[in-house]
């Protein structure tokens, strides 16, 4: 199998159905996990919405610790992101979708400066920088193709 390559602006990932109600996605850097519909216990398959959260918090978190980490290595950095699934007349869609930042530093200058520019990194990339959730966040048409 081979998956077109992220060259220049161009993203894409391949799934291939790996079983009833899973899928397999591979980056171009060959990288795998498994998508599924959650209504098994394995641990390491996520759902399309679980996949679409953590990358609503990834593409976030790294913007920030990118911007933060340069005055000052956290000592801890962790976040939530959840969101409410609805189903109403424009379809099923997540609403309420929250990103939480619990983010702290050590004592001294280099934390102070870290702790001061903490919340401008946040809306940073809230409002340009993170790909993932201006995607979200804007209209962006989806363009489905069925090939034979």
């Amino acid at each position: 199998m081979t998956t077109q390559s992220d060259t220049g602006s161009h993203r894409s990932v391949h799934l291939a159905r790996s079983a009833p109600g899973v899928f397999r996605a591979t980056n171009s850097r060959g990288g795998t996990l498994e998508v599924g519909t959650g209504d098994d216990d394995s641990p390491d398959r996520f759902t399309p919405v679980e996949l679409l959260l953590t990358a609503i918090g990834g593409c976030s978190g790294i913007d920030v610790d990118i911007l933060t980490a340069r005055r000052s290595e956290p000592e801890t950095f962790e976040l939530e992101v959840g969101a409410e699934k609805v189903r109403d007349g424009d379809g099923n869609h997540l609403a309420d979708v929250t990103l939480t930042f619990r983010v702290t530093f050590p004592d001294g200058a280099a934390g102070d400066a870290a702790r001061t520019v903490l919340p401008d990194a946040v809306q940073r990339s809230h409002d340009r920088l993170c790909t993932v959730s201006r995607t979200v966040e804007l209209p962006t048409p989806v363009t489905v193709v069925v090939q034979g």
